[in-house]
């Protein structure tokens, strides 16, 4: 998103722009789940109205709520069930049972969220995610992304994945269409992945390939 409004800012300065499973602006789905985190880190009693750390203090249950959050919203279904299933951590789910039960996913959730409590910055939590629902690559021109992309001078790369639906395919396709719309020279490709938004960050065979390849041309071109 920000290589995108870069290619609009700073025209004569970018040649290639590289978009990966990203969007013009967020759903109001996505505001919903940036919220929800929000609400989860400012609900906290330690956050203090955001003056934690002179209280020596780290909100760390919210912290770790708006994480589990997240995280789940990066991740597919196929992903979650390949990974977890049901499959249990402790007790039983057989009748009679007195051991309380714990589902793997579960407990992989709440150790994430940990994690993230101890090295993340609450304030900066909120500030990113404020950031990314405000972002809007054409309001500036009257809320036409053609006009938009008008400016732009760059070549540009757009990839998404499968079962991404936190920005999901759909989201790419209309990046794509404004640059066509717009002159601008696009290549696009749909990766095909089974782990959701996450799929970035993986080293998936057709991904890593696409992206090779287009960096390939890109080296060529000088």
């Amino acid at each position: 998103m920000q290589a995108m409004r870069w290619a609009l800012e700073y025209p004569d300065r970018i040649r290639h722009c590289v978009v990966i499973a990203a969007a013009m602006k967020l759903s109001a789905q996505n505001i919903a789940f940036n919220e929800i985190a929000r609400q989860a880190i400012t609900s906290d009693p330690d956050f203090l109205e955001g003056n934690y750390i002179d209280g020596d203090v780290i909100p760390r249950k919210g912290l770790s709520l708006a994480r589990m959050v997240g995280h789940i919203t990066y991740l597919s279904d196929d992903a979650m069930a390949e990974k977890f299933g049901r499959d249990l951590r402790s007790g039983s789910l057989a009748q009679g049972s007195e051991q309380r039960v714990e589902f793997q996913v579960e407990s992989y959730l709440r150790h994430q969220g940990s994690l993230f409590s101890e090295s993340f910055d609450a304030n900066t939590y909120i500030l990113m995610t404020r950031a990314l629902d405000y972002f809007d690559l054409a309001r500036e021109y009257g809320d036409d992304p053609v006009e938009a992309f008008k400016n732009a001078q760059a070549s540009f790369m757009v990839m998404s994945f499968t079962t991404d639906w936190r920005f999901s395919p759909r989201r790419s396709r209309e990046i794509v269409d404004a640059l066509i719309t717009a002159g601008k020279s696009v290549s696009y490709a749909e990766i095909e992945a089974d782990q959701g938004h996450d799929a970035f960050l993986l080293p998936i065979p057709r991904y890593i390939d696409v992206f090779s390849a287009y960096m390939q041309r890109v080296g060529e071109a000088g």
